[in-house]
């Protein structure tokens, strides 16, 4: 064991001991669920809700390039998170992989901030979800209050504001409480959910492409209006940064490692194939849509429903709508699981209180805290607005990504003769490139974005000093070795 104050980390072999210990998850996930639920937390919001806010607001046609650019940054991650999952198949994710390499204090950062790209993240897609049932609802008759179905302040036609988010709320419960019952059941769930959307998205594509405007692409990079982030070259990596969330993904994969069944080849292919069908999707719709519809007019909440209306087609408009709602469903659950499997292993640490990693008995599932994340999320998801979070939850991916690419290059040097299932190519080549690529996406965001990234990291190191380092487990190893 290697440590030294707050630079302690863990080995790879304590790790993976610690992953073998009374508090058992269920091995009951293979290759195809594992890339399902890659793609369940992938197309999401990224394509049903944020490419037309990203291509009026930062990119138009040019949206497609964003696509692309975040596609290449996530190519050489997902190699260095292949690598690693494989190598440490345990439940952390990038807060696992940190700890044995930079540490302890670095780990407990990157735990920390993985609540804004999951239980953050979850809260945004609710708050989409919400709008978009909100509507099918409103076509079938059925009217929630305006006052129930947005965070407060929101004004709302007719006078006054809105109270709170009710059906962001009862959608994040109901997703809990499936997650609560079980693993395997939940990935059944959500690749049929999967395999809804995944229709509805072909489908658009197709049926798309023939009513496409080419004029619309033109110019495929509209002027900068003097602005950085709004069109131009800035505006297309402003784009890419917006809307990286929406590449989570393959991350949200990795948290699944410990209950896989070959985690050594499940992994890999579960987060490599994920991200290439996703990649490919999303770019393909961007074309269809800015083709379908002048990018100035794809601000709205439901842009994909407004391409579908050019296309003229009326059951279409209803069948997206719905294949939206799965697939934003998809994207809460995915990310409501891999929140409880970090805080998990952050609890068998001592990082956290032990209820965190307290498993049920017959469910095998870690459901004390899915209720308490559960509860959390739909609490934000109830009071604060979509665009607040949309960009957090960006800024904290790319930190987490970064930490990742270097921990493969740590590792390469530290425990070189270790056996690696699945080995990254030209290292350290790749992982640099991923580095830079995320740093880049970051440089994009706006300026409040990082300011509120050092407000949470803040709070963050509080409760470190206060709680996490008083009750870790490898400092409690230390003190009696010494």
């Amino acid at each position: 064991m290697d440590s030294s104050g707050l630079m302690g980390r863990k080995s790879v072999d304590d790790i993976l001991e610690s992953g073998e210990g009374e508090q058992q998850l269920s091995k009951s996930l293979g290759a195809l669920s594992i890339t399902a639920m890659g793609i369940g937390a992938i197309i999401g919001a990224g394509i049903f809700v944020l490419t037309g806010t990203a291509a009026a607001q930062y990119a138009g046609p040019g949206i497609m390039l964003s696509f692309i650019l975040g596609g290449i940054a996530c190519a050489f991650v997902g190699l260095c998170y292949s690598e690693m999952a494989a190598l440490i198949p345990v439940a952390g994710s990038s807060y696992t992989y940190t700890y044995a390499t930079l540490g302890e204090f670095f780990a407990w950062l990157i735990g920390w901030d993985l609540i804004l790209e999951y239980a953050m993240g979850a809260a945004t897609v609710a708050v989409g979800w919400s709008g978009y049932v909100t509507s099918i609802l409103k076509d079938v008759g059925i009217a929630i209050p305006a006052q129930f179905a947005h965070a407060p302040g929101t004004p709302i036609d007719g006078g006054g504001t809105a109270l709170f988010n009710l059906p962001a709320v009862l959608i994040v419960a109901l997703i809990t409480i499936l997650l609560m019952r079980g693993t395997k059941e939940s990935a059944r769930f959500n690749n049929i959910m999967v395999a809804v959307k995944l229709t509805v998205v072909v489908a658009f594509i197709a049926l798309g492409w023939g009513h496409v405007n080419t004029a619309n692409w033109s110019p495929l990079i509209p002027d900068n209006d003097g602005t950085f982030g709004h069109f131009g070259a800035s505006g297309i990596l402003r784009g890419a940064g917006v809307v990286f969330f929406a590449f989570i993904g393959f991350d949200a994969v990795s948290t699944a490692a410990q209950e896989a069944r070959r985690p050594q080849k499940d992994m890999p292919i579960g987060i490599l194939g994920s991200l290439a069908v996703c990649t490919i999707l999303y770019v393909l719709v961007a074309a269809v849509l800015t083709g379908l519809v002048p990018y100035k007019d794809l601000n709205v909440p439901d842009p994909i429903a407004k391409g579908v209306d050019v296309i003229g087609i009326g059951w279409f408009a209803i069948l997206i709508k719905l294949g939206a709602l799965t697939g934003l469903t998809t994207v809460i659950l995915v990310l409501l699981y891999g929140q409880s499997r970090i805080f998990f292993t952050m609890a068998q640490d001592g990082l956290l209180p032990k209820m965190f990693s307290h498993v049920h008995p017959t469910y095998q599932t870690p459901y004390r805290s899915q209720a308490l994340i559960g509860a959390m999320v739909a609490l934000v998801a109830a009071l604060v607005p979509i665009n607040i979070l949309g960009e957090m939850v960006s800024i904290g991916t790319l930190a987490a990504f970064i930490l990742v690419c270097g921990s493969v290059i740590y590792l390469r040097r530290t425990d070189r003769h270790m056996k690696r299932p699945f080995r990254a190519p030209a290292v350290p080549v790749v992982p640099i490139l991923g580095i830079l690529f995320c740093l880049l996406l970051m440089i994009g965001l706006p300026l409040d974005t990082w300011l509120r990234l050092v407000i949470w990291m803040a709070i963050g190191l509080v409760i470190y000093f206060f709680y996490g380092r008083k009750h870790s487990v490898l400092r409690r190893k230390e003190g009696n070795a010494a």
